[in-house]
């Protein structure tokens, strides 16, 4: 299994983007799934979180803002982002809970990251 991401690039400030991570290999489901994100000289955080159901949760700087979803028949998940500002500069990863086709493993898996710059 692998994810890839991608989306990412340089957007002036008040801008949008839509990052993407396609799973791929032998899935049978994604349950919860994740967008992270790592600035320069800081730990990578939470930015967004959906889970095997309905329900998400999102960082306080990133409320209103962006937006987590999928779509579960192209194995992909998807963070819609506007509004956005210089502090959103960072690399963004996925992250997914996945079961295994053919077996009850679950396993998580990471995307490789995709930079996003915002300039002001």
């Amino acid at each position: 299994v692998q994810l890839q991401a991608s989306g990412g690039g340089l957007v002036q400030a008040g801008g949008s983007l839509r990052l993407s991570c396609v799973a791929s290999g032998s899935i049978f489901s994604i349950n919860d799934m994740g967008w992270y994100r790592q600035a320069p000289g800081k730990q990578r955080e939470l930015v967004a979180y959906g889970s095997g159901g309905a329900s998400t949760n999102y960082a306080d700087s990133v409320k209103g803002r962006f937006t987590i979803s999928r779509d579960n028949a192209k194995n992909t998940m998807y963070l819609q982002m506007n509004s956005l500002n210089p502090e959103d500069t960072a690399v963004y990863y996925c992250k997914a809970d996945i079961t295994i086709r053919f077996s009850s493993l679950r396993r998580v898996y990471w995307g490789q990251g995709t930079l996003v710059t915002v300039s002001s």
